[in-house]
């Protein structure tokens, strides 16, 4: 008996532990163009929307605002602002909540099978990505990958190897080797 609750605890916590670590992946994660959210404002489905893809400029339309600027902020930042302007003009105390729907896509090149744009997944290593590429080609090189984030500015390749995260906007490009 002691052994089976201690058990279910133990679940109990690792389980809870796993859905801090995904709120806390998504409190950090930064909307740019591609991304799909969900917004709902409590009480008000007039002003709650099931999918919203922002537009290449990282922006949404929103009613009685007007262009919102989502890029490189989070879901929490969206939140508070779209909260911000509604508040008192229009609601007195709205409750918004933000949810990504939809991750932007990643992108895989080089010695993969099916190169391509692929939905982001959250959890996604290089490994899975070259999965869903098809798998390596013969010539492929396992020690030959770089990637370039979406978030980096000045766009340099770094090196990655098999295990590397992969995050929505990446490209990644998988190099042949010498044989």
């Amino acid at each position: 008996m002691a052994i089976r609750y201690f058990t279910s605890l133990l679940i109990c916590f690792l389980l809870g532990m796993g859905q801090s670590v995904a709120a806390e992946g998504n409190s950090t994660y930064k909307l740019a163009s591609g991304d799909v959210i969900r917004i709902h404002v409590f009480s008000e489905p007039d002003l709650s929307f099931e999918e919203i893809r922002l537009t290449d400029a990282g922006t949404f339309s929103y009613p009685f605002i007007g262009e919102v600027r989502a890029k490189g902020k989070t879901a929490a930042e969206i939140e508070k602002i779209l909260g911000d302007k509604l508040q008192g003009d229009f609601l007195v105390d709205p409750r918004i909540s933000i949810s990504v729907l939809e991750y932007r896509e990643f992108f895989i090149s080089g010695e993969v099978k099916q190169p391509g744009g692929y939905k982001f997944q959250p959890g996604l290593t290089l490994r899975r990505a070259i999965a869903l590429a098809g798998g390596l080609t013969e010539r492929a090189s396992t020690n030959r990958i770089t990637l370039i984030r979406d978030n980096d500015d000045d766009r340099k390749p770094a090196r990655a190897d098999l295990d590397t995260p992969v995050m929505p906007g990446d490209s990644i490009n998988i190099d042949q080797g010498f044989f």
